[in-house]
Formats: C-alpha cells, structure tokens, sequence
C-alpha cells in the first residue's frame, strides 16, 4: 500500500487553487530545490555566479534542509497552486539582531515565489500566513533582513507595514552584502 502523509491547509487564498500547508521532514528534498531555484531566480543577475553557487551549495542542500526542518524553533510554510509547490516561508524563533526593538520576534527568513507565481498571491498568501502563525505562536513582532539592493521586496514589506530599524553584513559567497532590518508589530 502507498504511504499517505497528512497535512492541515493553514491558510486558503482567493484564489481557490492555492493553499499553504505546514512542510514536513519529506519535504526536505522539495524545499531544497525549490530554496535554490527561487533564490537563483531572484538574485542571480546581480550577483556572481561563484559566489551565487557558493550560497546555494551550502544554504538549500538536502542535508541543510532536513536539519532546518527538524529545528522546533523553524516553521516552514508551502504555498501550493493546483498541488504544485510555487512558494515557501520559513520563520525562526531565535534572539534577534542588534536594531530589532519589538516584544517576543520571531524572524522571516525567507519569503520566496518562483517567478512564474510573482504578482499572483502567492507572496500575500504565504506573508499573511506567516502574521497568522506568529500570532497564534504567542509572538508580537515579526522581523527580517531584506538586500538594499531588492526594492521589488523592500515595497512588499512596507505595504505590509514593516518599518526599516538597522542592518546587518549579509555574507554572499565572499561578498558581503548589506541588509536593511525590517520589523513590524503581529
């Protein structure tokens, strides 16, 4: 008999063929793929490829995945069109850095559409599902760190009320690269 995995839809979009769901330790594989071509998707024209390959070999591998998602302080968010993966979230409950002011933050990691899915919901759907599951995780403040150069996310996150509060040194491969913090209140 085939093994079924069950999964709980957390949240339904208006379109009614996305849904997002929690991932799973079997979704190790689809993150890691999905992590790296998202990210090639979104940064690889202004940025080296050695130092892109670099990234990418070391943050969306199988290994780095399975271990993100057995973290309890990770929560991995899949946004799903038709069944087919076409974005993902992931928020960590760590100590915030320096600049970040807000009561009991959890960090958004990552935020990421495939590029066939941008300006579909896809990012509102996962974002609102994100403030949905920090606030039912007890937390007050949701923070991130967002690349200067990325004003495409930086208009995203402010239409979402997040307000700049530092930076931080983003290592890409051997550039360092600066990030603009973002927090806003759940």
């Amino acid at each position: 008999m085939g093994r079924f995995i069950v999964v709980s839809v957390i949240a339904i979009s208006q379109n009614p063929d996305l849904t997002i769901r929690r991932a799973n330790r079997e979704d190790a594989g689809l993150l890691a793929e999905l992590g790296a071509r998202t990210f090639a998707e979104t940064f690889a024209t202004d940025n080296s490829p050695e130092d892109m390959a670099a990234y990418i070999a070391a943050s969306f591998n199988l290994t780095r995945q399975m271990a993100e998602l057995v973290d309890p302080a990770s929560t991995f968010l899949i946004a799903e069109v038709g069944g087919v993966a076409a974005g993902y979230a992931k928020l960590h409950a760590s100590e915030p850095l320096d600049g970040v002011e807000g009561a009991n933050p959890v960090e958004l990691v990552r935020l990421y559409a495939s590029r066939e899915w941008l300006g579909r919901g896809v990012g509102q759907a996962l974002m609102g599902a994100c403030v949905d599951e920090a606030r039912q995780a007890g937390h007050k403040t949701i923070w991130l760190g967002v690349w200067e150069r990325n004003g495409r996310a930086q208009a995203f996150y402010r239409k979402w009320n997040f307000r700049a509060v530092g930076e931080h040194v983003f290592q890409l491969g051997s550039d360092p690269q600066t990030d603009t913090l973002m927090e806003r209140a759940v």
